[in-house]
């Protein structure tokens, strides 16, 4: 049974990104605050800002504005963008190197700091360094066999560590010392200051696209064998049951309380309470969807959407509306980490009571009972 915990909003329009030049694809996208960055197939970086906005109805629209655009000067794509906001930097991956430029206004930064040789990269969401002025980046190098970290200062790049794998890896996300690898036939947890490494579950990377993402402190999602959404800690285990996927998801984000899936024609939204699927939106050519503080993004080669996310009060009232008492409460105390305790108190309380009133019209009186205790 279906929840509305999502719309799906457009962002950016493809006339905006490319006029009638068709051959133009968005590869990357990165957001920070209202910046939207979009890399291209054809080695451009657009910034557009963000606005949000709220109609007397309550209905949320985006308005995009360009911005500037910039050519990097390659006949390569733009594979990955990630933002250092404390830096006021943008680190490009494209052509296997690593530049900085200014978030700004998309110059290279003056002392032509760069990381050359790297497959990909990630930053370091939970660093070590302690240092607010720099940001911790882990990448898996052209080298066979070896994941390289980084510290990335405004002007400076200096490498910390160089861990080699047992297999190749293939993606990557980071927690603290924390590795976690997909390698070409299994995830593994590799704390790289220690060097011990530990095995989570077989995958095979030559059938399907890997998965692993950081969703909190010490905990990855990963894309597991047959379709299952994974939770995974530092320490190797599983708190949480896993999600049914579809075998071919490309990619995944997290909206507390939800675990959205993008596949080649759905986008999937999972509940971590109760591990339900609550909604299927139809979603045609997407191939990226990544959470960025909070805001959770889909593209296609052309466009750009935001999936925004329905007030939880509201989809908690829907479900009482259709008499799912049990899918509600665990709803209502889900969302006791995103309201604010004195709020809370009060919804939950009248959550309760309203409960109680649809389990006692059922003739469930000991269940009414308790819920209005």
């Amino acid at each position: 049974m279906s929840v509305k915990a999502f719309k799906l909003v457009s962002a950016v329009e493809r006339e905006m990104l490319m006029g009638d030049k068709n051959y133009i694809n968005i590869e990357c996208i990165e957001c920070c605050g209202k910046n939207l960055y979009i890399g291209t197939n054809d080695c451009f970086i657009y910034h557009f800002l963000l606005d949000e906005k709220v109609s007397t109805a309550g209905k949320i629209s985006f308005a995009a504005t360009k911005q500037l655009h910039k050519y990097l000067g390659l006949k390569k794509p733009v594979s990955e963008l990630k933002a250092a906001s404390a830096l006021t930097r943008l680190l490009v991956l494209c052509d296997n190197t690593i530049t900085l430029v200014n978030m700004i206004n998309l110059e290279p930064v003056p002392t032509g700091a760069r990381i050359k040789g790297a497959v990909t990269f990630t930053l370091n969401e939970n660093p070590v360094s302690g240092d607010p002025f720099c940001v911790e980046v882990c990448i898996i190098s052209v080298k066979r066999r070896t994941i390289q970290m980084f510290m990335v200062f405004e002007d400076r790049v200096q490498i910390v560590k160089e861990v080699f794998t047992p297999e190749q890896p293939c993606a990557v996300a980071v927690d603290g010392y924390y590795l976690c690898l997909a390698l070409t036939t299994q995830y593994i947890i590799l704390n790289y200051n220690t060097g011990v490494s530990q095995d989570l579950f077989p995958y095979c990377s030559d059938e399907k696209r890997p998965i692993v993402k950081r969703i909190g402190r010490q905990e990855f999602l990963l894309a597991g064998p047959g379709g299952l959404g994974m939770f995974a800690t530092v320490d190797g285990i599983s708190q949480r049951a896993p999600v049914h996927w579809s075998e071919n998801v490309i990619g995944a984000a997290l909206c507390f309380p939800y675990v959205v899936a993008l596949d080649d024609e759905f986008i999937t939204v999972h509940s971590m309470l109760d591990q339900q699927q609550k909604q299927t939106l139809p979603f045609k050519e997407g191939h990226i969807l990544q959470d960025f503080e909070g805001k959770v993004i889909v593209a296609t080669n052309k466009g750009v959407y935001i999936l925004v996310p329905l007030p939880l009060e509201k989809q908690i009232q829907d479900l009482l509306a259709s008499h799912r008492v049990e899918e509600a409460l665990v709803l209502a105390k889900g969302a006791r980490r995103n309201i604010p305790k004195e709020k809370f108190q009060v919804m939950y309380k009248r959550i309760l009571q309203q409960a109680g009133f649809i389990q006692f019209a059922q003739l469930q009186f000991l269940e009414a009972k308790e819920l209005f205790r």
